[in-house]
């Protein structure tokens, strides 16, 4: 029994798909500080690649920019191909790449709900697909592959905003994650999902009035009507990530794990 390293990432291979900013970069951020290379995508590749290069100066080790759209196929195939190149085996995947659309129920249109389910759905069992090779080769009985999918509480309970294609395209991801893991397990490869409630990004302060200003929120405001009394912080979200990834949750599979300060189950 080795009870001291139950929560060791050192020497892991990761990629965080939309790991510029928000969850992604949170999640990115507790990797590197704890010893896992890490790769990270999103689809603007400036902001990409200055975010890589702060957390590599910040918290040390390597991590990898990588931009891609993947809500495409192209895209998806491209950072495959890229990853291969660079890798023999990925140990982490983190299916965090995500948009919302806002629009009244009687003006909903057509693009936001395409766009939102070919990011936040397609994309992930595309990617997955396209890297179960590379997952496969990392994957041991002792120490299974990881695909972490970022779903939400929204899909879970009815969301407060006027996201129509959002909450369902991430209650699929939920039902996604399920079957994926229903079939990858005997892979040796573990896939489990987290439903992160509110947390300081770009999205949220969209959705609350800011207008993407994420530095000029009131966060503090926000928190006070979740059971917790206040956001999550990188602590919470990175490290809910970190167990999944480590010795500590390769008997956790198939699960949809709330992170979200008691949102769901006060509602």
């Amino acid at each position: 029994m080795d009870f001291k390293n139950l929560f060791s990432i050192q020497g892991k291979v990761a990629l965080v798909t939309g790991g510029s900013r928000g969850i992604g970069e949170m999640i990115a951020a507790g990797f590197l500080a704890n010893g896992a290379k890490v790769y990270i995508s999103s689809r603007k590749a400036d902001v990409c690649d200055a975010t890589a290069k702060r957390l590599a100066d910040e918290y040390g080790g390597t991590c990898v920019s990588l931009p891609a759209n993947l809500a495409e196929l192209d895209g998806i195939d491209g950072i495959a191909a890229e990853l291969k190149n660079r890798e023999d085996k990925l140990h982490i995947l983190v299916n965090n790449a995500g948009v919302s659309w806002g629009a009244p129920l009687d003006e909903f249109p057509e693009n936001g709900w395409d766009k939102v389910m070919d990011t936040n759905v397609k994309g992930v069992f595309f990617l997955t697909q396209r890297l179960l090779p590379l997952l496969e080769a990392a994957a041991t009985a002792d120490d299974p592959a990881r695909v972490i999918n970022i779903g939400s509480v929204d899909g879970i309970k009815t969301p407060v905003f006027d996201n129509f294609s959002y909450g369902p395209s991430k209650a699929a991801v939920h039902a996604l994650t399920r079957q994926l893991a229903a079939h990858l397990t005997k892979r040796n490869i573990i896939v489990n999902a987290i439903a992160p409630g509110p947390f300081p990004t770009w999205m949220l302060s969209t959705g609350v009035g800011t207008g993407g200003d994420v530095e000029g929120t009131d966060w503090s405001l926000v928190g006070r009507g979740n059971p917790r009394g206040r956001v999550g912080t990188p602590e919470d979200i990175a490290g809910l990530a970190i167990f999944l990834s480590s010795r500590a949750g390769a008997y956790t599979v198939g699960e949809v794990i709330t992170c979200d300060g008691g949102s769901v189950v006060a509602r």
